[in-house]
């Protein structure tokens, strides 16, 4: 839609139309004697108040009115933009005012409008002066009309038509109405490129985002021309033949040509190659503070490989973060190829101006209309009247990025003035909704719908806080858990947690319709951070388990029964460690996650020590593919002689496990025939990721194949590769504008009969 900056040039078409009426209408105050005035009147006014006019004007009573004063009047009142005609009469001694005022402007409408979004576009006219309640200028509406069209254009839509109707109304006022004639897109018939030798056509158009109509450009729009997108293309071209040793490529031409009746559009770019470079050295000039090993070692080229311009401002980006490291932010790091065509080698010259050390004066925050302050603050690990340091300010933008509370955060430098050894830091945030409804369901021809749901608020408040509900009403599993999380309970950010809980649950397969394990609890833990990616955990709580008597019970329920009797309390000591290096929680692309957790039922009836290990990793491939693998590995065990609690089993199939099987259906099937879990657990998962076509680098849309296998064992039971189940399929993970969303469809690569087989299952959250 049009933005309101392409509408500003507008104000002074109107200024240069006012400026003309005055020029005309001044010679009718010429001519007059100066004399006192004794009143001023004015004459025409309807809806403006006298007080604008009286404001306007540059003469007061008792002041002597001159020919001079007249024009300055006439000008200052054409100049407020409310007027269509005015004109100053002499009545004796008394300036008489006579205004005609211009016609207000009623509404706006649009007729016809499809490419663009009607409430933006009607901002943008209104930020003109085209609005409701606004005075009406022709000039403006004509200069409107043509801004629009040009819009179009930038479209594609070089057939689109534009026509403004102006209706009169009583009480002097008008409607606008845009009528538009959009017609259809110009499509790109075809690109060419002229002069290449070295790669085929078809290598170097798969580099471009525009593309020839295809079977998917009604989806992507790739194939409408642009004349931006086709810059930003032909960028693409020159670093794919820079960072391949063609250190003289240039772009000769580019041809657009459209087709007579506006419906079709041929590109052609013709190049000039030159030839490829090898580098056979690499040299620093400049003043690299005494450390010019430490610089030297930063580079990224290397003698006998050919010219990379990638790497060559990777390079003089690597210098200029080290030398923010010792405070220098304004440092210069230019680089210069000395070239010898006759060899056809280049030297590669990086010459360094640190210019001057700076110290951070303050840090200002802006953009976070929710969050407080101090929640951001406490991330920076750059601080206020401290030497400027680079690493640290791009790890305080990391922390704050991984809270997950902000859309986009930037950090910019600004220089203080008459101060040339500080600067101040301001960090621009833009808020993006922190809580989470979230809805996950299954469907089985056995079971039928399951569905799942939790609240989330990551931010309450805006204190940074977290509080959550969470919610399952499946036909087996129904918990409801109430958790808070205050992630700095101390200064040192030390997070502290309480978890509340009641869950009642009845194995798959069980009979009967009541729910024969219930276990209300409650528990506390706090989060030590070691480092920046590091925090150990450590908790205490209490369940109480309860197992009822409802016919068709399963055998290992009962068992428990008898070994531990049917209400028990235990005491659970939890200790746990975590690291997060990914580059994003949702969407991420590189990065790994581990965690490590210890369960101690250390008191009480039920003594068991329970053990759960996790590790993901994410690796960017070329083609802007992704691969990342998720292993997960639980064991517990009875302590005191007696066999693991089975409510504390782990459960493996689903979302998140082995997907293509039965949510939690995996693993020891009770001589009932319930699945009851088991003590020991093992899956991977393996998702490569693909991007979707036109969506370019965004990651909120992305299809997956994926791989798992996996199970569940008894305590007794060796984990082994033969009792593994596994699956293949194809997902999608979308981002949407109600939340993120999970789909996947797989099938069983390895299985059993008495398996429980799911293809099709998804999950769904909303934001508020």
């Amino acid at each position: 839609m049009p933005p309101a900056s392409l509408f500003g040039p507008l104000r002074p078409v109107a200024a240069c139309v006012v400026a003309l009426a005055a020029a005309l209408v001044a010679p009718s105050a010429l001519a007059v004697t100066p004399f006192v005035i004794k009143d001023i009147r004015i004459e025409g006014l309807q809806r403006t108040d006298p007080g604008t006019v009286f404001a306007a004007l540059p003469f007061r009573i008792g002041d002597t009115y001159t020919d001079d004063k007249g024009s300055a009047a006439l000008r200052a009142l054409f100049a407020t933009g409310l007027f269509k005609d005015v004109r100053i009469e002499i009545d004796g001694q008394v300036p008489v005012v006579v205004v005609e005022e211009r016609a207000i402007i009623a509404n706006v409408n649009f007729v016809g409008l499809k490419e663009f979004d009607k409430d933006p576009l009607i901002k943008s006219l209104r930020d003109a002066g085209i609005g409701e309640g606004l005075p009406f200028d022709k000039a403006l509406i004509d200069r409107a009309e043509q801004e629009i069209k040009r819009q179009y254009l930038s479209r594609s839509l070089y057939g689109a038509e534009v026509v403004t109707t102006v209706t009169p109304l009583e009480r002097n006022r008008v409607n606008v109405t845009f009528t538009m004639n959009e017609g259809e897109a110009a499509k790109i018939k075809d690109i060419r490129i002229v002069g290449n030798k070295a790669y085929s056509e078809s290598t170097l158009l798969d580099l471009f985002e525009l593309t020839p109509s295809g079977w998917l450009t009604w989806y992507t729009k790739s194939d409408r021309y642009s004349r931006s997108k086709l810059n930003s293309d032909l960028e693409k071209l020159r670093a794919f033949y820079l960072n391949h040793g063609y250190l003289e490529f240039a772009i000769e031409s580019t041809q657009v040509t459209i087709s007579p009746d506006k419906q079709s559009i041929s590109i052609a770019v013709t190049i000039k190659e030159g030839q490829p470079y090898t580098v056979t050295g690499v040299r620093l000039e400049g003043d690299y503070l005494g450390k010019k090993p430490l610089f030297e070692s930063l580079v990224r080229l290397r003698p006998g490989q050919p010219y990379q311009g990638d790497e060559v401002t990777e390079t003089a980006k690597r210098f200029q973060d080290q030398f923010g490291r010792y405070g220098y932010a304004f440092a210069r790091v230019e680089s210069r190829p000395e070239i010898d065509r006759a060899r056809a080698q280049v030297v590669v010259v990086f010459t360094a101006e640190p210019q001057r050390r700076v110290y951070v004066r303050r840090i200002e925050i802006g953009g976070n209309t929710r969050t407080r302050d101090e929640v951001i603050r406490r991330e920076f690990r750059q601080l206020e009247g401290a030497w400027y340091d680079g690493a640290l300010i791009k790890l305080s933008k990391e922390r704050v990025e991984r809270l997950g509370y902000f859309k986009d955060v930037n950090v910019e430098t600004t220089e203080v003035p008459n101060s040339p050894d500080q600067v101040d830091l301001v960090v621009s945030v833009t808020e993006k909704p922190t809580g989470n409804l979230l809805v996950g369901a299954g469907y089985s021809n056995a079971e039928k719908l399951t569905l799942t749901a939790s609240i989330k608020q990551d931010n309450a408040f805006g204190s940074g806080n977290y509080l959550g509900i969470e919610l399952n009403t499946s036909k087996y599993q129904r918990t409801a858990v109430i958790s808070t999380v205050d992630p700095y309970w101390t200064v040192d950010g030390i997070s502290r947690a309480f978890d509340i809980f009641y869950r009642t649950s009845r194995p798959f397969n069980s009979l009967g319709d009541t729910y024969d394990l219930k276990t209300p609890g409650a528990d506390v833990r706090f989060g030590i951070p070691f480092s920046e990616y590091d925090t150990v955990f450590l908790g205490v709580g209490i369940e109480r388990t309860e197992i009822g008597t409802a016919l068709g019970i399963p055998l290992s329920y009962l068992n428990y029964r008898v070994l531990y009797g049917d209400k028990t309390t235990s005491f659970p000591i939890t200790l746990g460690w975590s690291r997060d290096s990914r580059d994003n929680v949702l969407t991420p692309t590189a990065g790994r996650y581990q965690r490590v957790n210890f369960e101690w039922g250390a008191a009480g009836q039920v003594r068991y020590l329970r053990t759960n290990v996790q590790y993901q990793e994410f690796w960017p491939l070329p083609l802007r593919l992704s691969l990342g693998v998720n292993t997960e590995l639980g064991i517990g065990h009875g302590l005191g002689g007696k066999p693991f609690p089975v409510f504390k089993n782990f459960y493996g199939g689903g979302l998140g496990s082995v997907r293509g099987f039965e949510q939690g259906s995996l693993g020891v099937v009770d001589p009932t025939g319930a699945y009851v879990g088991g003590a020991k657990k093992f899956n991977i998962n393996t998702n490569l990721y693909f991007p979707v076509p036109g969506t370019g680098n965004d990651k909120s849309l992305r299809v997956f194949a994926f791989f798992d296998a996996g199970n569940v064992w008894r305590e007794d039971e060796k984990i082994t590769t033969d009792s593994l189940r596994s699956s293949a399929g194809l997902g999608l993970s979308w981002i949407s504008p109600v939340g993120p969303l999970q789909l996947s469809y797989g099938r069983p690569v390895r299985s059993q009969p008495n398996d429980r087989i799911q293809r099709f299952q998804f999950q769904i959250g909303t934001a508020f």
